[in-house]
Parts: structure tokens; C-alpha cells; sequence
């Protein structure tokens, strides 16, 4: 039986500057033979998987935690939260997506030898090469994301999923047990060594490549002009935002900190050291502590650096991100009603109690000054950047935003939908989103408009996060490793950025005892990467109680009274997620993980 695949023609355009590849036919389904001659076909293959990368969407799956709650009455993450999470009622399955990436993957590895890349022969070695590099870093990715939702505990072993390095057909064994999470781990690094070895660190500017010392020595025929040209072609800015060495040794990062976590540890070899060896390889690359972004934590609000940003280029907070497009979905969604926004995602108390004063101590430390009459006045800037508080303003036109339960009519004397559970699409917690709105699109439908914005794939505060986490853990809070730069050397930094007043006295007093020093590290995790998909995955992996509350502030008379709006319905084996409950009735060597 002939091999056949689906692949759509969309995606082509992004090879189709190089002059010297071939025309695609002008048909969606082809057999695989067709691809050794169309080079643009053969990289759909690729392409799907690219498609595919669980991070080029937001999730907000912080709806599960005891951040956000969703005003959507249908949101799977609600369900899972309150009780109804199963094997077959998983909005955290990544087992079809992924692996039919990693199908694409394998395939891609296998035939890619056949395909004549280019007519110049250099060249096409030259695309060849990164073509694999390009995938063998991709499959790396996607086995991450395999782990990190369906790896588990089954008879006393830690497992994660078949590894399958190559593509099925029609006469292969689908009946494959799961391999331990050890070997998935050691195949992740098998993986990103086979990236690093055949992809650039980066692509640079084709300008910025001049120098014949630039091309690797396997690429130099002794033509140093055509070499150079080839080069670029190939390596060039053109492929920028494509798999490289940069990204593949972030991917080892993020893996090694799942491994290394409490939820893991014991079925593995990773330990702490390897994930801060492997996060600090990546920091070092980008300058140690002074390489952190000075505004990195409004990345997604920075109107001159996104006006500004040229295809294909990163601003100083991000490893690796998707294109640039114009758009107002986001806001349509978590707007507050009354900006014709539909209040989505709303930040619970929990989450804004979490946030610091600004001398930086927590609200509960008696050197706080916290005034609960007042609970919005000295906190740390990063709350009003990213939350939306009561009669704090919004939108084009500067509007307030008011929660208050009796707050019933706005200054005009219309009806004020945002008060806490006003109208369908009211706040439930007293609170809606911020972070990731462009403050400058309008929804008025007279007045519409759209801005600039890209989604992160990796941003690099995560990787100072994941360094200082796993620094903590191997050296203590000042321990540096190799790398001349500590867990406490990171966090100050963040802190100096987000406008703790200086000096931090609470970063000082906790920077001899590594427990302090952990508890501080995961609560600015929290708070720098809310709302981005990580903390779901941060409460399993650290073993933290998932049962918490989600809490919301009921304003009545200027007086602010928490309470209780969902409560969390999980157990312990939910530290790690299911295999998919069909897979397990149609394959019997698939074990599950204890509990589902």
C-alpha cells in the first residue's frame, strides 16, 4: 500500500523565496515519492508539525487553578476543576496532537536523505541538514509536552509514552507499551544533541554573515563567495523564528526542570544540577542576570518595540515566539462587559494576595504595611499591571472599571455590567484580566480597532525562573555553579525590574535558607508568568495542595470581604494526568497511571 498525506498548500508560501526550489503540483493529497522532488511539499511535512506546538495558542488553563476563574459556564478547565477531570474528559490531552507531530516528524527524518533540497548541491546538503536539525529539535519539543501531560506512575515505575522514532504505516505495530520516563528523557537529550550539532545557534541577518569563518568547515568547498551564499540562503534571517540551537537548548531546560521536580524525581536521573546546568547554558548565551529584559515583563504591551519589530526578529525578552498579526480576539474575550468584552478569565484573590507590597515583603510579614482597608494602595506594580482592580481605568478612553458589588450604574446612569456578578459575562472574583491586553484596541462597534502582538513560545524570564529554581535546589540561594550567578542573583533582578523599592530587605533577610528562598522563587513564578499556562503544571509537579480554594473580594460599602467562588476538586494521582481512555481500550499493552 502506497503511503499517502494530507498536505495543505498554505503553508508552502513560507519556502517559497528561494529560487532554485521546485513548483508544487497543484493538489492536496500526494504520495510521499512526490516530495523528493518538490522540496516545498517535502517541508509540509515539516510544517505540520510547526502547526502543531501546543504553546502557539494560549491555553489559560490557570482556569484550573487556584488563579482565575472562567465566567464560560462550558469551560472544560472549570469541569476538570471542580471534579469531572477523567481519562476521558481531558482538556489537557496533548496524546493525538503530539504524536501525530512526532509521525510528521519521523517521516520527515526518514525521506529527507531522498529530497533533492535545491539544484546547487551545496545548498541542498546544506537544507538538508537543517531540515533534521529542525525536526530532531521539534520531536524533542513535542515529547516534552508528552511527558508533561501523560507521563505517570503505574506499577511501581515512572512512565512516560512509546517512543517512536519511526514513522507508522498501515503494517506497524500500534500495540506499543509505554517506555519509562527516563528513556523519554534521555531521547529528549538525544534529540537536542542532534539539533545543536546540525542547526545554527541562530540565523542571523544575512547581512551580519560576511566572513567565510562564519560558515561551519563542513559547508566550505573552497569557493568562499558561493559558500557565503549558500549560507545565508539557508541559515540565513529567512528562516528566523525556526527551530535552532537556541531553542533546542531551552527545550532541554524546560524537560530537565520537569525531571528534576518533586513529581519526577524519584524516577529518574535528572537532578537539580542538570536542569541549572542546562537553564544556565541558555542564560549565559544571553548575557547572565544583565541579559534580563529591562521591560520584559510588559513584553506583550511595549507598543514601540512591537511597532517597531522587523519579520522575523526578537525583542530582548524572547528566546521564540510566533508571527506577528494584527488582532482584537483576546480583548474580546477578557474585556470587562461595558468595554463590549466578554470578561473571560477572571484572577481570583488568591492571585492578588500573592502579589508583594512594594518595599517586598508579602501582605501577611509584619514589616508589610499592609492596610486591608486599603488593599490596593503600596502593593507591588506588578498588580496593577496585571490585574484589573476595582476603579482602577481600562481601554482607549481611560474608563473605570468599577466591581464593586453595589456599584450599580456608571456616571452616565446606564447599568454598570461590571460589577461583580452583574450579567453573564461579569467578573466572578471582583477582578478581570490585564496582563496580555493591548490597553489600545477599542471594541466600541463604531469605532473598532486592532493592534500589533505575537504569541511567546518561550520567553526568557521563564528560563531565569527555571535557573534560579533549580540553583536553589543544587546550591543553595548563592550558589553559582559554573556560572558565576545565583538563584539570588536572578530574583533580585526580577524583583528590581517589577519596582520592589530598594534594597529588597525581604529578598535579604530569606537569602540564607533555601526554603525561604524556594517558597519566595515559586511565588514570583507565579506572578511573572501568570496567566501563560504554567502554574497548572508547576502545583503537580512540586506536589503543592491542589484543593485550594479559588477566592474572590466582594466590595459593599467600601468594605472588601473575601469569598469563596469555586471551590478546587482534585486527589493526589492528579499530580500527573491520564493516558486517554480510549487509547487504553484499544491497546493492552498501554498501562495506565495509578488512580484514572
Amino acid at each position: 500500500m502506497k503511503k499517502k498525506i494530507i498536505f495543505f498548500l498554505t503553508v508552502a508560501v513560507m519556502f517559497s523565496s528561494c529560487d532554485d526550489l521546485f513548483e508544487p503540483a497543484n493538489q492536496n493529497i500526494r504520495e510521499i515519492e512526490g516530495m523528493y522532488g518538490e522540496p516545498i511539499f517535502a517541508q509540509g511535512i515539516l510544517l505540520n508539525a510547526y502547526n502543531r506546538i501546543p504553546t502557539n495558542s494560549w491555553s489559560f488553563n490557570d482556569v484550573a487553578t487556584d488563579d482565575a476563574v472562567s465566567n464560560d459556564v462550558n469551560s472544560a478547565y472549570l469541569r476538570a476543576a471542580t471534579g469531572q477531570w477523567a481519562a476521558n474528559m481531558d482538556p489537557f490531552n496533548q496524546w493525538t496532537n503530539s504524536k501525530a507531530a512526532i509521525q510528521y516528524l519521523n517521516l520527515m527524518l526518514k525521506e529527507t536523505d531522498k529530497v533533492n533540497w535545491a539544484q546547487n548541491q551545496e545548498a541542498s546538503a546544506m537544507f538538508n541538514d537543517r531540515m533534521k536539525g529542525e525536526a530532531y529539535g521539534l520531536r524533542a519539543l513535542f515529547m516534552y509536552h508528552l511527558l508533561l501531560n501523560h507521563a505517570g506512575w503505574s506499577n511501581g515505575q515512572l512512565l512516560g509514552v512509546p517512543i517512536l522514532l519511526e514513522p507508522e504505516d498501515p503494517k506497524s505495530d500500534f500495540n506499543k507499551p509505554r517506555d519509562t520516563f527516563e528513556a523519554n528523557m534521555q531521547q529528549i537529550y538525544s534529540d537536542v544533541k542532534m539539533a545543536e550539532e546540525l542547526l545554527p545557534l541562530d540565523y542571523n541577518l544575512n547581512s551580519s554573515i560576511t566572513n567565510i569563518s562564519q560558515v561551519p568547515e563542513k559547508y566550505r568547498t573552497g569557493n568562499d563567495v558561493n559558500d557565503l551564499d549558500n549560507y545565508r540562503r539557508v541559515f540565513g534571517e529567512f528562516a528566523r523564528q525556526r527551530m535552532s540551537g537556541r531553542i533546542a537548548k531551552a527545550i532541554r531546560a524546560q524537560a530537565a526542570l520537569l525531571a528534576a521536580s518533586p513529581a519526577y524525581s524519584a524516577g529518574n536521573t535528572t537532578t537539580w544540577e542538570d536542569a541549572a546546568k542546562f537553564a544556565g547554558e541558555v542564560l549565559q548565551l544571553n548575557g547572565g542576570v544583565s541579559g534580563l529584559a529591562p521591560n520584559g515583563g510588559t513584553w506583550y504591551n511595549n507598543t514601540a518595540e512591537l511597532a517597531g519589530l522587523a519579520s522575523g526578529a526578537n525583542p530582548p525578552e524572547i528566546l521564540w515566539r510566533t508571527d506577528i498579526g494584527e488582532s482584537n480576539a483576546l480583548e474580546r474575550q477578557m474585556f470587562p462587559p461595558d468595554l463590549f468584552g466578554n470578561g473571560r478569565l477572571n484572577p481570583t484573590q488568591n492571585l492578588v494576595n500573592a502579589f508583594p507590597m512594594s518595599n517586598g515583603y508579602p501582605i501577611t510579614h509584619a514589616s508589610s504595611n499592609f492596610n486591608p482597608s486599603d488593599p490596593y494602595a503600596g502593593r507591588d506594580p506588578r498588580l496593577a499591571k496585571y490585574i484589573v482592580v476595582n476603579r482602577s481605568t481600562l481601554g482607549v478612553n481611560n474608563t473605570i472599571i468599577e466591581t464593586a458589588a453595589d456599584a450599580l450604574t456608571n456616571p452616565d446612569g446606564t447599568p454598570n455590567n461590571d460589577a461583580l456578578n452583574r450579567v453573564e459575562t461579569s467578573t466572578r472574583t471582583g477582578y478581570y484580566l490585564r496582563k496580555l491586553l493591548r490597553p489600545d484596541v477599542n471594541l466600541n462597534p463604531q469605532t473598532t480597532t486592532q493592534q500589533r502582538r505575537y504569541q511567546p513560545r518561550i520567553r526568557y524570564t521563564e528560563i531565569y525562573l527555571a535557573y534560579a529554581e533549580a540553583a536553589n535546589e543544587a546550591w543553595g540561594p548563592m550558589g553559582t555553579g559554573s556560572f558565576g550567578f545565583s538563584a539570588y542573583d536572578v530574583i533580585s533582578a526580577i524583583r528590581r525590574r517589577a519596582g520592589i523599592t530598594q534594597p529588597d530587605n525581604y529578598l535579604e533577610s530569606v537569602k540564607g535558607n533555601k526554603e525561604a528562598m524556594r517558597e519566595l522563587i515559586r511565588n514570583e513564578r507565579r506572578l511573572e508568568l501568570s496567566f501563560e499556562g504554567f502554574r497548572f503544571w508547576d502545583l503537580r509537579r512540586w506536589k503543592e495542595n491542589l484543593n485550594v480554594p479559588a477566592r474572590g473580594v466582594m466590595i459593599v460599602d467600601g468594605n472588601h470581604q473575601p469569598f469563596i467562588v469555586e471551590e478546587r476538586i482534585f486527589t493526589d494521582y492528579m499530580y500527573h494526568g491520564p493516558i486517554p481512555y480510549s487509547e487504553i481500550l484499544k491497546f493492552n499493552a498501554l498501562t495506565q497511571n495509578n488512580g484514572w
